[in-house]
């Protein structure tokens, strides 16, 4: 047996603002998987997709309770970057699109990173690593 793909389900406490925001940093909206209750983003080349759930859907024990991290979270979503200078662009880019960012860009052993968090507190990791 296979396993054919891999996406994420996510909490948007606000989805107009979680389209608002994943919009203004250019990912790819999947509009055939919108209702009045979801969204759905198209993530980097390999076509990851991240869909977000209103709390009052996926909140349901059928879907593990889900919940919109306040303090801490499960997951960290990582993205590489090409460059030391895609990861200050997208720091930037991140800041104008209204996310928070929670560690500054910064050498971290070979790599350079910077960590943020959406609109829901979803975090994310943007590195560029030599070789990777």
């Amino acid at each position: 047996m296979k396993t054919r793909f891999i996406w994420a389900n996510l909490i948007s406490g606000d989805m107009k603002k979680t389209i608002e925001f994943y919009t203004a940093l250019g990912f790819k909206r999947n509009d055939q998987y919108e209702t009045g209750e979801s969204t759905s983003f198209t993530f980097a080349e390999n076509q990851f997709i991240i869909n977000f759930f209103t709390e009052e859907r996926m909140t349901q024990p059928r879907f593990g309770g889900l919940s919109v991290p306040k303090n801490s979270n499960e997951i960290i979503f990582s993205i590489s970057a090409d460059s030391r200078e895609d990861v200050d662009a997208w720091a930037e880019k991140v800041r104008k699109a209204g996310g928070t960012i929670f560690s500054n860009p910064q050498n971290y052993e070979q790599g350079y990173t910077f960590g943020f968090a959406d609109p829901d507190n979803h975090k994310f990791n943007f590195l560029y690593w030599p070789g990777m």
